[in-house]
């Protein structure tokens, strides 16, 4: 295949697997989304999610959470690792919320990233989950795949981000960023592929035979 047939393949591929992913962190609002994205940070979503109840028990809004001290919500948080920066974060970005944008969190990927604890990928998710905005986040894990199925030459996240978007559809974007999580973790994880194993990695490259040498994000 070439990379335009590849292109078409993978999200023909993608679309029959998970025609309608969901999003895998539990939220009910833009804040909460936020507050889960940013403790997904080296972490994972299902660790994030068996932390989340408690933590929006005690405070599921940017009021009652920059009320909270920050220890209460570092005991919380602790099994997600980063819990000093992170605790930290939560707090401060709630006050800014509550100081600077009414309560609310801004649909304006400058303003997310300007959020203690926001960067740029979390602020993408945060866009695309929440708002529906056209993003499309590359974590280490799509930065993989990326590289795996010559859609990247995958130097940086930004660089497999600004290759991916410009390769894919924009109304594709938000669905895409899921589906390739969806099926990373699937078959085409860290350890379970090394670009010749899962069908998408055979299929697009069937006379590969020596693993494909990934770059680090």
């Amino acid at each position: 295949m070439n990379k335009q047939e590849r292109v078409a393949f993978i999200q023909e591929e993608l679309q029959r697997r998970y025609p309608k992913p969901p999003i895998p962190l539990d939220h009910k609002d833009p804040y909460t989304l936020l507050v889960a994205v940013l403790l997904s940070a080296q972490c994972t979503d299902e660790r994030v999610n068996q932390v989340t109840p408690a933590l929006f028990k005690l405070a599921d809004n940017p009021q009652k959470m920059a009320k909270q001290r920050v220890e209460k919500i570092r005991e919380i948080i602790r099994p997600c690792g980063l819990s000093p920066q992170k605790s930290k974060a939560i707090k401060r970005l709630s006050e800014i919320l509550m100081e600077e944008y009414g309560g609310e969190v801004p649909q304006n990927m400058t303003a997310l990233e300007s959020l203690p604890g926001v960067g740029h990928k979390t602020a993408s998710v945060v866009m695309s989950q929440a708002f529906g905005e056209p993003a499309f986040p590359v974590d280490t894990h799509i930065h993989r795949l990326a590289q795996r199925w010559g859609l990247t030459s995958g130097k940086n996240v930004v660089q497999t981000e600004r290759d991916l978007k410009r390769l894919f559809p924009e109304d594709k974007w938000n669905d895409l960023h899921l589906q390739i999580i969806y099926y990373g973790r699937e078959f085409c994880s860290a350890r379970g592929c090394d670009g010749t194993v899962c069908p998408i990695c055979r299929s697009c490259y069937p006379k590969r035979k020596k693993p494909k040498v990934t770059l680090k994000a």
